[in-house]
């Protein structure tokens, strides 16, 4: 077994990043694994080193340890452009040059009715899908009618939002439909999450990608990718999140329950532990 733990350097981990490390963590332990980390700084405009260096020592301080060498996005560019090259000789992208004001505009129109979304919010109406738009500055976008000719299938060992497990299959109907032409690189990055995370899940021989349930209706996108690309397929095992009082998932503007906020009260790793159920 080999996990890993994926935080990007926006902010300071907060108990739900906790949540996820040490799970990702003691799996692996358990089963005699590894553990791995990968730093998600592919948005240069938002990463900084000293968010990065507090991820670690909050890390350290929770008592895990893993494997080196650390994986950096921001190191890696080379081989998500190799990745995006093989879809555009496969005949699979395309480039858009809508902004996000001209697809909230296409999708307001009164004979749309109400817009759809999937996994990356409203789905892109196909504005550009049809030849006109430049590459020169463009974002590259998946042409999600032609990569999704088969079912895709993946297994599910943890739970989805609505206790989905086991075997998942997702028919082409429900890709185009429900999720769209998702973008595989945006102009300002060269490439995408959902780009990155395959490519880089393979390259670090991931068996088993552990993370929150909200990400599990992207997890289709992924199945698709790693069959395109010829990527193995990790087992997934996506777990709850962390909510507030309210109820609401965490996030990284949630400083009043970030780790060193806590640590900083005089907290322990083990008092972290039970306050996210672990």
């Amino acid at each position: 077994m080999r996990t890993r733990f994926a935080p990007s350097p926006t902010g300071p981990l907060h108990l739900g990043h906790a949540y996820a490390a040490i799970l990702a963590h003691d799996m692996a332990r358990a089963a005699g694994g590894e553990f791995l980390i990968r730093i998600e700084d592919i948005d240069r405009s938002r990463a900084r080193p000293k968010w990065e260096a507090q991820i670690f020592d909050d890390l350290r301080w929770l008592g895990l340890s893993w494997e080196e060498p650390v994986l950096r996005q921001s190191a890696n560019m080379g081989a998500y452009r190799d990745a995006l090259a093989r879809l555009e000789a496969d005949g699979l992208t395309y480039p858009c040059q809508c902004r996000r004001r001209d697809i909230e505009a296409a999708l307001s129109a009164p004979q749309e009715g109400a817009p759809l979304v999937g996994p990356d919010g409203p789905i892109y109406p196909g504005t550009c899908r049809h030849g006109g738009a430049e590459p020169e500055g463009a974002a590259i976008r998946l042409h999600m009618a032609r990569a999704a000719t088969e079912p895709v299938t993946f297994l599910e060992e943890g739970a989805g939002p609505e206790g989905q497990s086991g075997e998942i299959e997702v028919t082409p109907e429900d890709m185009r439909l429900g999720i769209g032409d998702i973008v595989l690189a945006r102009r300002d990055m060269g490439t995408s999450y959902h780009l990155s995370v395959v490519v880089d899940d393979a390259a670090q021989g991931i068996t088993h990608v552990t993370r929150g349930e909200d990400l599990f209706a992207a997890t289709a996108i992924h199945a698709l990718l790693q069959d395109r690309l010829a990527l193995p397929r990790p087992r997934y095992h996506h777990h709850r999140l962390i909510r507030d009082d309210a109820g609401k998932r965490l996030a990284k503007r949630d400083d009043a329950r970030a780790i060193g906020a806590f640590r900083a009260e005089g907290a322990s790793p083990a008092d972290i532990r039970r306050m996210v159920g672990l």
